[in-house]
């Protein structure tokens, strides 16, 4: 059976404290929702002091999703390793990772952008040897043993109940990122369909005499709104997707590579692209995917119109894949 997500980043340009405190309970319901039908995934993310107040605390919100659901997963697509103290990163973790048993699922960047860094006093130019400190730090505070960090012995508890220790994968679309989770045996997390890239970590886990395995998303991973009338819908509902595909523009310089990658700077050049995509239930089905991911909120999306999507994805999409 296709794997299916539901992705939330709880985007809304001008969002007054009401309105995206509205948004999020909302996000909640409709993740209990999803859990209720059979759905696999919340995936979230995080970004910082962004103006359309992109999410930026992801383990508080999955928190929030594993007290209302009871089978789902949460991927957390990715946490900023640098940004992190890495002891109270190996915390939260355990915590999440005890609270829900076993259902979160982290992916560890560096991020792509400096001002992020700087609104955290963080110096972007060590941002890889950080991440390599955040790794190396969680992988051995799980272990609930004392263990030398920064020229002392430490422990951290609770140990989480995952075993040998909760999920955790190494993002980036760099041979650098590749390298560092061979090196760690920690499974890889390629940012775009990168096939390159994957034989690249591969060779570098019989170089380092490590296991691992790469999650890699397809060749098209189109982020997908179901409507019964998608030309009603792109007309209605189009500037939110592209709001958010232009945001994501502005992010991302030339070396970036991202499964979430446009171009357009009109709603009809990015429904031409296909990055984002209308669909009725009969079309989501026709387009034989392995991953769906459905983003019912996306850029803003007015909730009631997220619920739309949501409940036609639930009752009239995943019935057919499981069948």
């Amino acid at each position: 059976m296709p794997v299916t997500v539901v992705r939330f980043n709880l985007v809304e340009p001008g969002a007054t404290p009401a309105s995206l405190g509205a948004r999020y309970r909302a996000a909640l319901e409709m993740a209990a929702y999803a859990d209720g039908h059979g759905i696999t995934t919340v995936q979230t993310e995080e970004h910082h002091g962004v103006d359309n107040n992109w999410l930026p605390s992801p383990f508080v919100f999955a928190g929030a999703v594993f007290g209302a659901t009871r089978r789902i997963a949460v991927t957390v697509s990715a946490v900023i390793g640098p940004l992190h103290d890495p002891l109270r990163l190996a915390e939260d973790i355990a915590v999440l990772d005890l609270l829900s048993g076993g259902r979160l699922v982290t992916v560890a960047g560096i991020g792509y952008r400096p001002e992020e860094y700087a609104l955290f006093d963080v110096e972007w130019k060590r941002r890889g040897r950080l991440q390599d400190e955040v790794l190396e730090t969680v992988l051995k505070a799980w272990t609930g043993e004392p263990f030398a960090y920064r020229g002392r012995t430490v422990r951290v508890t609770p140990r989480p109940c995952s075993d040998p220790h909760p999920l955790l994968l190494v993002g980036g679309s760099s041979k650098a990122a590749a390298r560092r989770a061979a090196r760690l045996g920690l499974p890889f997390f390629p940012s775009a369909h990168l096939p390159e890239l994957e034989a690249y970590y591969k060779e570098r886990l019989v170089e380092y005499g490590t296991e691992g395995w790469t999650m890699m998303p397809a060749a098209q991973t189109p982020l997908l709104h179901l409507a019964e009338d998608p030309d009603e819908a792109w007309d209605r509902y189009g500037s939110h997707f592209l709001h958010e595909a232009r945001t994501y523009a502005s992010w991302q310089s030339g070396d970036i590579r991202s499964a979430v990658r446009s171009a357009a700077t009109t709603v009809d050049e990015l429904r031409a692209e296909g990055v984002y995509r209308i669909l009725t239930p009969d079309q989501c089905l026709a387009q034989g995917l392995d991953n769906l991911v459905l983003h019912p909120l996306a850029g803003g999306m007015p909730v009631e119109e997220g619920w739309r999507s949501l409940r036609l994805f639930a009752e009239r999409v995943v019935p057919e894949l499981a069948g």
